[in-house]
């Protein structure tokens, strides 16, 4: 069986995308977009040198690309396609639901017509409703157990990674998804989800700022602090770093005051990002300043944050 993307109308050139033929039971990665139409085309065997059709002619199935998340085609036997994504997924779920709880009010309809003592139509819609409710309950019970287990896994993951990746220096950062202008500044947007956004902008802190913030809080460095897990904080070993709590003095912001202008700015590029949250200083947390100072080339311990 092989692949190839075609026009919307089925007259573009095709181009093959399965080298070498799709087998029963394999799978193929597309990269494509939306309204992009692709045929799928049965091969003839390699022993009967002939298709499965009627007359042995080679089947063909289409499909096209929508909008929707986690698309997945399923090739079933006759060549028929199977267009699986989060809608109809959802919409079959529903569906599922809706069907068994549409029976059960068949049921006491009829049983409430047959009997001396029949329910009313507000009795059985409330049976109805109920039904409906529990059914989506349960389905989200399940989706929730998958998502807690799927975050185990994450979570897991991630800690390998951090080590990974710190202990490779020479491992490339991700690739810019899209490049911006803010305020006369490239922004390197890295990663762009509805829940986390990692952006990079390219001069964000002068030099002067950042000696500015050093100078302030070097009276106030003390050992840097890790949860302690019941909502306070504690000094552990594996984080080797100084810390110190800087306090903006608003007031000087006019005067041009270098470590009122960077918070500021921190402020507004977090308000261009995320204008609903609309984010001011007032009940902020300080600046916090961590440093490290490094304790020599032979230390097998690495100078950085290393929770356990």
């Amino acid at each position: 069986m092989k692949t190839a993307p075609e026009s919307n109308n089925y007259m573009g050139d095709l181009v093959l995308q399965s080298k070498p033929d799709l087998l029963n039971g394999a799978d193929l990665n597309l990269n494509s977009y939306v309204s992009h139409t692709f045929q799928v085309r049965e091969m003839p065997g390699k022993v009967s040198g002939v298709c499965s059709g009627e007359d042995h002619v080679c089947r063909v199935g289409r499909f096209t690309v929508n909008s929707h998340e986690n698309q997945v085609i399923f090739i079933r036997p006759g060549i028929e396609i199977e267009h699986s994504d989060t809608k109809t997924i959802a919409e079959k779920a529903a569906s599922e639901i809706l069907n068994t709880c549409q029976q059960t009010a068949k049921a006491s309809l009829k049983a409430s017509v047959s009997s001396s003592t029949s329910s009313n139509a507000s009795e059985i819609v409330e049976q109805l409703a109920s039904c409906v409710q529990d059914g989506i309950a349960k389905k989200i019970e399940v989706a929730n157990e998958e998502i807690k287990f799927q975050t185990e896994i994450r979570t897991d993951m991630s800690d390998l990674l951090e080590e990974y990746t710190c202990d490779d220096p020479t491992m490339k950062t991700s690739e810019t998804k899209s490049t911006k202008q803010w305020k006369g500044r490239q922004v390197d947007v890295l990663l762009d989800r509805p829940a986390a956004k990692i952006h990079y902008v390219h001069n964000f802190i002068t030099k002067e700022e950042c000696m500015a913030i050093q100078e302030e809080a070097e009276s106030d460095l003390k050992d840097a602090t890790v949860a302690d897990g019941e909502g306070g904080s504690e000094i552990d070993e594996s984080r080797k770093a100084k810390q110190a709590g800087i306090e903006v003095d608003w007031e000087k912001e006019e005067e041009g005051d270098l470590i009122a202008g960077l918070s500021r700015r921190v402020y507004d590029y977090t308000n261009h990002v995320l204008p609903m949250f609309n984010i001011d200083e007032a009940g902020q947390e300080d600046i916090m300043s961590i440093q490290y100072f490094g304790r020599g080339k032979e230390d097998e311990t690495p100078d950085r944050y290393r929770p356990q």
